[in-house]
Parts: structure tokens; C-alpha cells; sequence
């Protein structure tokens, strides 16, 4: 064997972009399994959130991150700042951007914070499905006069469109280094956490557009019941008025129920057990302006 065929690359890969650009699907995608919730709604994505996919030759250690953007409100400033630290700790970062309906003034912010640093970058042009040919390649051009990315590719995270292809950029760019985790992790992430994520999905999904930003879900309770295929979960989802409550619970309950209904069949399958989910609803008044409650609820 050459000593080339032995090398093993390792790294750590933050996924930036503007909000609803496609990361979390790429990140599901690259781990062929669900841990970071999706939705078109903008600003799904709160904390930062790692995945670990594992070849043969390589380790990509990936952070999905927050939508970058001009943020207003608390919230919002914590968000981006959580999303920009990122680029501080890794060695390659993949730039996102949407090739259907890009976000221009949240992409400038992103090139202006990536000139800053030496980093490598490889720009995905995500949804090149829902563009033509035509317009996809004036707008490859665009992009390799903006900045000297290591490789420009037009995937589609959603159809898996050139993923493969993706990924061995990523794999050419990154540098030798040792298994950082062991072969069977997914994430780093604990269950519960995912638990809340998995619910919180499901109200951005199923509630109107004004519900979701004022949402936060805490569980406080994620157990298994001893000689039992079942583990019982009773989890908080938090509004911060008193007016959402109604709309998350729904006439006679139709609401809360579905979230629970959808958001047990997704736990179910990560825990690969039976699940008792109980939901409860608590208004936390206007914590998303309240630096306190922000960290509260881990953002």
C-alpha cells in the first residue's frame, strides 16, 4: 500500500448560510439520518450542532449552524453570534447559498466575516433544481468573482443532487488527523435535546407564521421504564403570550395533539423504542427579549 492510499483525513466542517437555505437537509443528508430539525420557516436552526459522518479514508466532523442575517432583537443578535463563533474552531467551512432565491444582503455578511479569515471555503449553490441550466451558470460565475473558493459545486440537498460529489471536495481539502469519534457516533448531541428539537419542528411545521419565533421547548423528563420497550418523555413548550397558548393547544386540543402525534413517530425512531410523549404548554412572557430566559432555554 502507497503512502498516499494510507493518509487519513480528519476535520472540523462548519455549514454556513443565510436562514431557510437548505443547511440542516444537507446535514441529515450527510449523516443519512435526521438529528437537526428542518421547516421552511427561517431561523429553524438555534444552537449549533454537530454530526460526524465516517468513510472509509476520512472523518468530516460537521457544525450546522444558525441562519446568518442582519439580526434584530436579543434573540436574533444571540443566533448570529452563535453562527459566526463557529468559523473560529473548524477547518473548512461550506457556504450555502440558494440558487432559487438568495438572501444578498445575509450572503455579504457571510463573505465580509470569511475575508476576515483564513479559512478554506467551498461554496454549495443549493436548489439547483428549481433553476435552470441557464441560470445556474451566470450564476457560478458571480460567485467565482466574489471570492477565491476551493471549489464551487451545485448540489440539491433535498434530492441528494451531487452530495457525493460534495463530499469528496470536502475530503480533498481537508488535512490528515487522527478518529476524533469513535466509529458509532452519529452526534454529540444527548437525546433529550434532539426530543425537544424533534417537537419544536413540529410546532414551526404546524402552526401560523407568527407562532414559531416565540416558541422554546424544555423536556423535563426523558426516561425509560425499567423492563419496558418504552421510554416516557413529558416535555414544556414555551410561548411568550398569553394569545399563542390557545393556538398551540388548539380547539379542544386538535393542536397540541398533532405536534405530539408527529413528534413521537420522529423520537420513536431515533430512540428505536415505544415512546409516551406528554406535552404541556407554559407562556414565558416575552422571553425571546429577556438575555436571561434566552440562556434559559439553552440558546
Amino acid at each position: 500500500m502507497t503512502e498516499t492510499a494510507s493518509v487519513f483525513k480528519s476535520g472540523f466542517i462548519a455549514i454556513i448560510g443565510a436562514p431557510n437555505v437548505g443547511k440542516s437537509t444537507l446535514l441529515n443528508q450527510l449523516l443519512g439520518q435526521k438529528i437537526a430539525i428542518t421547516s421552511e420557516k427561517p431561523q429553524t436552526t438555534r444552537n449549533r450542532i454537530l454530526g460526524v459522518t465516517h468513510l472509509p479514508q476520512a472523518q468530516l466532523i460537521f457544525l450546522d449552524t444558525p441562519g446568518i442575517h442582519r439580526a434584530k432583537g436579543p434573540l436574533n443578535v444571540r443566533l448570529v453570534e452563535v453562527a459566526l463563533k463557529v468559523l473560529g474552531d473548524v477547518d473548512l467551512v461550506v457556504f450555502m447559498t440558494d440558487a432559487a432565491s438568495s438572501d444578498e444582503a445575509a450572503d455579504q455578511i457571510i463573505l465580509a466575516s470569511l475575508k476576515k479569515r483564513n479559512l478554506p471555503v467551498i461554496l454549495a449553490i443549493n436548489k439547483v433544481d428549481l433553476v435552470s441550466k441557464a441560470t445556474l451558470l451566470p450564476l457560478i460565475e458571480q460567485w467565482q468573482a466574489a471570492y477565491a473558493f476551493r471549489a464551487i459545486v451545485p448540489i440539491s440537498a433535498l434530492e441528494r443532487i451531487q452530495i457525493d460529489e460534495l463530499v469528496a471536495e470536502m475530503v480533498a481539502v481537508l488535512p490528515e488527523g487522527p478518529l476524533y469519534y469513535p466509529e458509532d457516533t452519529i452526534t454529540d448531541l444527548p437525546e433529550r435535546f434532539i426530543a425537544a428539537e424533534m417537537i419544536r419542528e413540529k410546532v414551526f411545521r404546524l402552526t401560523s407564521q407568527e407562532i414559531p419565533y416565540g416558541v422554546a421547548v424544555t423536556v423535563e423528563s426523558f426516561k425509560e421504564r425499567p423492563g419496558k420497550n418504552l421510554v416516557d418523555i413529558y416535555a414544556i413548550i414555551h410561548v411568550e403570550r398569553d394569545s399563542q397558548k390557545p393556538i398551540i393547544i388548539g380547539k379542544q386540543g386538535t393542536m397540541l395533539k398533532r405536534i405530539g402525534e408527529q413528534a413521537r413517530k420522529d423520537i420513536e425512531r431515533m430512540v428505536g423504542c415505544q415512546v409516551f410523549l406528554k406535552l404541556f404548554v407554559r407562556v414565558q412572557k416575552n422571553w425571546t427579549r429577556d438575555t436571561k430566559a434566552i440562556r434559559k432555554f439553552g440558546y
